[in-house]
């Protein structure tokens, strides 16, 4: 992947900071001393990430958290260079991220042999997969959909020119996103805005100042705002089944412990899950290690 001028500095800086050092190399210390997770910069990862650090801590081992970081375009890296042991990611975007992934539709099995294939010669093993899955969805509200007889993605083909879209920033770059949309379904926005949240994105279309916004399939305003998800009848998400990618040093170094808390958070976790621990933080207003808390004590 290209880095442009720009976010090699972003990306720097970044790493510094996940290492708690001045320079880009982690301390030995940290190195060596806890199992160190990494979230991405949104709410959902981030509450992945404390609900198996949890199970990290209750098999006895010491974890450290850097939550919210940065882009996939940073947090991959950090783990490729054995800066962060732990990433909890999503398997069709992440092999699309590392491998340039084959478009079209493919099993949970074989994108996880892809990927795993794709990372071993970066140190990473690629752990069980969750049966909870999370994919790119595009939104409209319902009065749009009535208003226009849309409920398919394909639809909005001939209005895409006079639409606004929006988004956040990393969308304009990432293939399961705008590029996706142009290429699989010829949607070109006479318009694309940049949005902070999924929150942000929620109210802007409601409000009517974006006609197409990027959601979640998992998000928790999908039951209780006038939002609609269209159907991706071209299939351009691949499965998104959540999954842990663990350096292979840290493995080495915890042994079964680590491998079998991962596997048993995988092993337990839904999508209805991810549905309600996002409610949790999103709606209810919990932290991520509140909502964790909650998930591990069955509530």
């Amino acid at each position: 992947m290209r880095v442009r001028p720009a976010f090699r500095a972003v990306l720097v800086v970044a790493l510094a900071i996940l290492t708690g050092c001045s320079a880009g190399a982690p301390s030995p210390r940290a190195a060596t001393d806890t199992v160190r997770f990494a979230a991405y910069d949104f709410s959902e990862n981030q509450i992945l990430v404390a609900v198996y650090a949890e199970a990290v801590r209750r098999a006895g081992l010491p974890v450290t958290v850097q939550s919210g970081l940065a882009t996939r375009e940073v947090v991959q890296p950090a783990l490729a260079q054995g800066v962060v042991d732990v990433v909890i990611d999503y398997l069709g975007t992440a092999d699309r991220f590392v491998g340039q992934g084959a478009t079209g539709p493919r099993t949970p099995a074989q994108l996880h042999a892809h990927l795993a294939q794709r990372l071993a010669d970066r140190g990473v093993s690629v752990l069980t997969a969750a049966s909870a899955e999370d994919q790119n969805g595009f939104a409209v509200t319902t009065a749009f959909a009535a208003a226009h007889g849309v409920g398919k993605l394909s639809q909005l083909a001939p209005l895409a020119p006079h639409l606004v879209f929006g988004a956040p920033p990393e969308c304009v770059d990432r293939p399961l996103c705008l590029p996706g949309l142009e290429k699989v379904y010829g949607l070109r926005f006479g318009e694309v805005r940049s949005m902070t949240s999924r929150a942000a994105t929620v109210e802007a279309l409601t409000a009517g100042e974006i006609d197409v916004g990027l959601l979640e399939t998992t998000d928790a305003r999908l039951a209780s705002a006038p939002v609609l998800l269209l159907l991706d009848d071209r299939s351009l998400q691949p499965h998104e089944n959540v999954v842990p990618l663990v350096r292979h040093d840290a493995i080495a170094r915890w042994g079964d412990r680590l491998r079998a808390a991962l596997d048993g958070v995988s092993a337990r976790l839904t999508t209805a899950d991810l549905v309600r621990l996002n409610r949790s933080v999103e709606i209810d207003g919990r932290t991520p290690a509140d909502a964790a808390a909650r998930w591990w004590s069955g509530e």
